[in-house]
């Protein structure tokens, strides 16, 4: 799944736990009609991902949604979600023709000189 807005926010990278657990979060911003804050972390290696990153950024967000069950000490059970990022990708870059390959100059195409009008074209057009 994809979502895909400007970046709002990306918060520093925290660790928990003697395991090292590593979590950072972002929020995005969609770009609809009702636009949505969708918060969106990234976990241990992925974290590294939002360093290229800035608020205000148009990006891509590749995620994975979660769910977890939890008892509580009373015996209820809680349900909760996550939205999991593992990719992004700077939409501004894509927008702006970058991977475009560069056009020759004018001076480049030069007309042929070999044509002989008066030959037959067999082209069905």
């Amino acid at each position: 799944m994809e979502v895909q807005g400007r970046i709002k926010m990306i918060d520093e990278t925290k660790t928990y736990g003697s395991n090292g657990f590593r979590k950072r979060e972002m929020v995005i911003t969609t770009e609809e009609q009702y636009p949505q804050h969708i918060l969106v972390e990234f976990v241990q290696d992925k974290c590294d991902l939002l360093n290229n990153y800035n608020e205000g950024q148009q990006v891509k967000v590749s995620i994975n949604l979660r769910g977890r069950e939890w008892v509580n000490p009373q015996g209820e059970t809680k349900y909760f979600n996550s939205i999991q990022g593992w990719r992004i990708e700077n939409l501004e870059a894509a927008a702006g023709g970058e991977n475009m390959p560069p056009v020759p100059p004018m001076e480049a195409f030069e007309p042929a000189e070999d044509l002989n009008e008066e030959e037959h074209d067999d082209l069905p057009f």
